[in-house]
């Protein structure tokens, strides 16, 4: 299969207008992205590639630039080479073990979560899904009903349900995240996750949960938190991340409003993560 590379470089980087970038890309059909100094590159098939529309990407920060240079990718099992090269198996908390199909089992860990990620992002290598995962490992999630909203790969949900969630419903606005986290379903072997296309508006009014996830952005965080509180039972948990310290404050205040309270936060690198529950 043909493929087409665009390398994007961000002027100052941004990780947010990165992300912002990676999520347009994928509603026009491109299927992984990886980091690179700078920025990301992007692979299409060739049957997706238009020349016209690569520098017509928004990321919506003000003063970030960047260039987008295009090339042909060699006929070859390129997505084989990114795996062998990137996508490397990572440990949480020693307990478990995130792989891809293409790896071994790792018998020194108690569980395992395998990831098909198509996407560098998804594969719980950063620091947001690394918080958002310790969150999980240190409550109790056994019996609950959760939503992972922004779902990615689906790790998060498939931990949730692996941790003995009752149910978990994962939401994401990208087509190609909802069928990549309804393939790892199957390879970890969860059933009772139901996944969705769409943002917060996914949320059904019947949606009552114990446990919601949102590891997205600060503006979206912002804009839909009231959404997820709606779909919380009381004395439920949400588990927020996907922005920086000086990010904090403002989602804190929104959160107080909605009787949401702080109970645990979580710093890696500049990122941050908060775990609230309702009042």
């Amino acid at each position: 299969m043909h493929y087409y590379k665009v390398t994007y470089t961000l002027t100052p980087y941004n990780e947010d207008a990165s992300d912002i970038m990676i999520s347009q890309l994928g509603e026009l059909g491109y299927e992984s992205f990886l980091e690179v100094e700078n920025g990301f590159e992007a692979y299409v098939q060739e049957q997706f590639y238009d020349e016209t529309v690569i520098n017509t990407i928004e990321p919506y920060i003000e003063g970030v630039t960047y260039t987008a240079v295009a090339s042909e990718v060699e006929d070859a099992d390129w997505n084989e080479e990114w795996e062998k090269n990137y996508f490397k198996p990572i440990e949480v908390d020693g307990i478990y073990y995130v792989r891809g199909p293409q790896h071994e089992k790792n018998e020194a860990f108690q569980k395992e979560i395998v990831i098909n990620p198509r996407n560098a992002f998804g594969a719980g290598h950063h620091e947001t899904t690394g918080m958002m995962m310790h969150f999980l490992l240190n409550m109790d999630v056994k019996g609950k009903k959760v939503i992972d909203m922004g779902c990615g790969t689906g790790i998060l949900g498939i931990m949730a349900a692996k941790e003995g969630a009752e149910s978990v419903v994962s939401i994401d606005i990208d087509a190609f995240s909802v069928e990549n986290t309804k393939e790892n379903c199957g390879l970890n072997a969860v059933e009772n996750m139901e996944v969705r296309l769409g943002g917060a508006e996914a949320i059904k009014e019947s949606d009552k949960v114990h446990i919601f996830i949102a590891n997205i952005n600060r503006n979206i965080l912002l804009q839909d938190i009231g959404r997820y509180k709606g779909a919380m039972r009381e004395h439920s948990e949400l588990l927020l991340s996907g922005f920086y310290e000086e990010d904090i404050r403002l989602l804190l205040d929104k959160a107080e409003e909605l009787g949401l309270k702080l109970v645990e936060k979580q710093e890696r690198n500049e990122w941050r993560a908060l775990r609230l529950v309702s009042e």
